[in-house]
């Protein structure tokens, strides 16, 4: 048995199946991500989810799902699955028999005499989603009808019948081209063998997606079918059903499925499940490398980008990619600014801590590498820019106090990395001196003294220093406030203080990091991450639920992170050493348990901050998975 299974008893259980869902990205953007049954419970889920720029910069689902129906001595069983307003139809999943992940996955479904098989993969560099259908048993003729459900619209909306769509098709090789709006591209649909395509364009009304009405959103939508294509199948055979923005050669498509399947990692353990899902956040596109937050719903996010980056790619020895995504990021910088969200005329730059995140990531590459030359090089300039505009002041009221210390926000916005905002507005608004900013700056100064000689840096790095203790450190408490202004100090106990512990450059003394690293284990630890506050603080939320503003009140208020992790064993393993191995190798061994769950081989956003921790948020995160890998790299070091 592979490391990713699940058997007949587990997929036709609606109840188990529906919470497990599969994510599969390429190079280009593209995303395939349905449950392990096939059945859509998301708004963006679909089967072909491309992006189409000259639409706009978000992600469209092209082909929402397919049904395949098997025909046999004129008795027909449809294998697919679909929900309706008060049940299923049709109920497909009860022909399942296993599901696989290695290396892609894989069903299997058994209907009387006949066993076929499944498989998913998408092409690594072309908008294309591949599916291969083989045949293992069958003791009579046997036939496979293939119902394409169409989408065309944008991953965060919904589509509804209307007579704008064109229901007609142009043929093409085995097969037909769809586009439903002028402004889409085509959609190339193409069996790997003759067959016939029967048009019968159908609306369907009214499928609804379980986890959208969960989370408080519109959930029903209308998809069109335009047709049917039909094809023989024989024992033994295996026929390729492609969907694609370009025309594919169908008499390809048997060796282009062999050779992506050959690209792919085998997900036979934790270790390799992590590799995996680490390479499904670069994307390359239009001479531009990005790191995709998280899926399904993520676009890029400059912190995120400079928190992930290292543990995605330079614990893989992936250096040069770590080069293509720094550098598509110095591209957008705008004064001492990266943007938070968006590129160009687009971006949001709305984030005071990025900017600092980028030093750190340049000092990982130095850790990883040893090579400073290339950062100096490259990047200096840029380091330069980000120091003098945080001195000078710059937007949203960031600038240096005369106590050294970085002082941001306005009213309405949340800069620092605690950024949810609702209908009443930022929820954890944190205006004046964050402690995590002000830690990231000091290391940020150091760093860039050491690597220029600076005097003038050295000399400001140890004024903030002073002030950093002077202000945020408490000795009857033994932790640091969470953000100061003026005389005002926040002692709501936060995993933010952590990274005075975990940065390169810290302002602390041993005994004041062993003291916050206690309090942080003891009020915010657990098996899947840090809270975001301790559950003893009367503004608590110990479940992430309900709509979207009771999720954004929840989301820093107790939910807990995974990428936090990553700071927290770093402090701890400076502390400890040798002697901290045991106890984190646990930290890490915790999330074995997860590559079954929520988004299968890979790791959740955020969990419930009360026990069991249930998995919340997006099925899979760039920074949950690179601050997983980093950690292992370092307790490897240790």
């Amino acid at each position: 048995m592979s490391y990713i299974h699940f058997d007949k008893t587990q997929l036709i259980n609606l109840n188990y199946s529906l919470d497990r869902e599969i994510i599969r990205t390429n190079r280009g953007g593209c995303y395939t991500s349905t449950t392990i049954i096939g059945c859509n419970t998301r708004k963006y889920h679909g089967l072909l989810v491309a992006p189409q720029p000259q639409i706009d910069e978000q992600l469209h689902v092209m082909l929402s799902t397919v049904h395949e129906t098997v025909i046999q001595r004129g008795a027909s069983f449809n294998l697919g699955i679909s929900k309706y307003p008060g049940n299923y139809s049709p109920r497909g999943h009860k022909y399942l028999e296993d599901f696989d992940s290695e290396p892609i996955p894989k069903l299997t479904y058994r209907v009387g005499g006949v066993l076929l098989q499944k498989e998913l993969i998408l092409d690594t560099n072309r908008d294309r989603l591949m599916i291969r259908y083989t045949l293992l048993e069958a003791h009579s003729p046997t036939k496979i009808r293939i119902n394409p459900f169409l989408a065309f619209r944008g991953y965060h909306k919904l589509s509804k019948a209307n007579p704008e769509a064109n229901t007609a098709f142009e043929k093409v090789p085995n097969g037909g081209k769809f586009q439903l709006y002028p402004q889409y591209n085509p959609l190339y649909l193409q069996i790997s063998k003759k067959s016939k395509f029967v048009p019968k364009p159908e609306w369907y009304y009214n499928i609804e997606y379980i986890m959208e009405r969960e989370r408080g959103y519109e959930y029903q939508e209308d998809l069109l079918v335009p047709g049917y294509f039909e094809f023989d199948i024989e024992k033994g055979e295996s026929v390729i059903f492609s969907a694609g923005l370009i025309e594919a050669d169908p008499s390809t498509r048997q060796k282009a499925f062999e050779k992506e399947i050959a690209r792919r990692i085998p997900r036979n353990n934790f270790e390799n499940c992590l590799k995996n899902s680490a390479g499904q956040f670069i994307q390359r596109r239009d001479g531009k490398t990005h790191v995709i937050a998280g899926y399904p719903w993520f676009g890029w996010w400059g912190r995120d980008t400079f928190v992930a980056t290292p543990g995605l790619t330079l614990t893989q020895g992936d250096k040069d990619t770590f080069l293509e995504i720094i550098d598509t990021m110095v591209a957008d910088l705008h004064g001492p600014l990266f943007p938070n969200v968006g590129s160009g005329v687009m971006r949001n730059l709305a984030s005071m801590d990025a900017p600092l995140w980028f030093f750190w990531s340049l000092q990982q590459y130095i850790e990883f590498t040893g090579d400073s030359k290339t950062i100096k090089k490259k990047y200096l300039e840029k380091m330069k820019g980000i120091i003098d505009g945080y001195q000078k002041g710059t937007d949203y009221n960031i600038h240096m106090l005369e106590n050294g210390l970085i002082y941001g926000g306005e009213e309405g916005l949340a800069l620092t990395w605690m950024d949810a905002v609702n209908s009443d507005g930022p929820v954890t608004p944190r205006i004046g001196c964050p402690v995590e900013i002000n830690a990231l700056w000091y290391n940020a100064l150091c760093f860039y003294a050491e690597l220029t000689g600076d005097e003038d840096s050295k000399k400001l790095s140890e004024k903030v220093k002073s002030s950093f203790v002077e202000h945020f450190w408490d000795n009857e408490r033994g932790y640091l406030a969470d953000y100061v202004d003026g005389f005002y100090k926040d002692w709501s106990v936060r995993p933010n203080m952590l990274f005075a512990t975990s940065l390169p450059y810290s302002p602390l003394e041993e005994n004041q990091m062993e003291s916050i690293l206690e309090i942080v284990k003891s009020k915010l630890l657990t098996n899947r991450g840090l809270r975001s506050l301790s559950p003893e603080d009367p503004g608590y939320k110990g479940y992430y639920q309900g709509n979207q503003y009771f999720r954004d009140i929840a989301y820093h208020n107790g939910t807990v992170w995974v990428w936090l992790l990553g700071h927290f064993v770093e402090g701890y393993l400076k502390l400890h050493g040798k002697s901290g191995k045991h106890f984190v190798n646990k930290i890490i061994q915790n999330f074995d348990g997860v590559m079954t769950q929520y988004g299968v081989g890979t790791v959740a956003e955020i969990y419930d901050g009360d026990a069991p921790h249930r998995p919340k948020g997006s099925i899979s995160q760039a920074w949950s998975i690179g601050e997983l890998l980093r950690m292992m790299y370092l307790v490897n070091k240790v």
